[in-house]
């Protein structure tokens, strides 16, 4: 496999079938990187999926493709509450091994920043990782995010307690 870049797109219903297969893989490879479980969402229906995908949906996921394969994602949020708007998060980030290395993640994080950034307001963008994940820890600072905290024990996964740090980066505001 080449370091050719992969292609990154915003992830749309038609989707659904290739995000749920990565989403459930990641769920099984990397259980304490993500807050929910595969035994939470391996009974998914396909058509829930599809609609989180949709336009107007709130939900902006977005896929790494290589050779039409969907091999990472990566989800980007906004805060609802008026006091809380100028603030955007990364969520859900996974790339599959084989693709780790390659600076895949770093393409699918550039893509999420950017549309991040490309919303109305926005202030600043956060995202979580599981402590002792030294690599995800080192994308996300080489990309501008800041640790600002930890909260111990964030995650239980089989018996283990997992710490999660919390990171953000700010957004200059643009003038308009």
């Amino acid at each position: 496999m080449s370091a050719t870049p992969c292609l990154i797109r915003r992830l749309a219903p038609a989707d659904a079938a290739a995000f749920l297969e990565l989403r459930l893989f990641a769920l099984r490879e990397s259980p304490s990187a993500f807050g929910s479980s595969y035994e939470e969402e391996c009974d998914m229906p396909l058509d829930s999926v599809a609609a989180s995908l949709a336009p107007g949906s709130g939900r902006n996921m977005f896929g790494a493709f290589y050779e039409d394969q969907l091999v990472g994602m990566v989800g980007v949020g906004r805060a609802t509450r008026l006091k809380e708007r100028h603030k955007a998060s990364i969520r859900g980030m996974y790339v599959a091994p084989a693709h780790r290395i390659l600076g895949t993640g770093r393409q699918l994080l550039r893509e999420a920043v950017a549309f991040a950034e490309s919303q109305p307001g926005i202030r600043q963008i956060t995202l979580s990782v599981t402590g002792g994940n030294a690599a995800a820890i080192t994308l996300y600072q080489s990309c501008g995010f800041k640790p600002f905290g930890v909260e111990p024990g964030s995650l239980l996964v089989d018996g283990v307690l997992f710490d999660k740090i919390q990171m953000v980066r700010p957004v200059t505001p643009t003038r308009g």
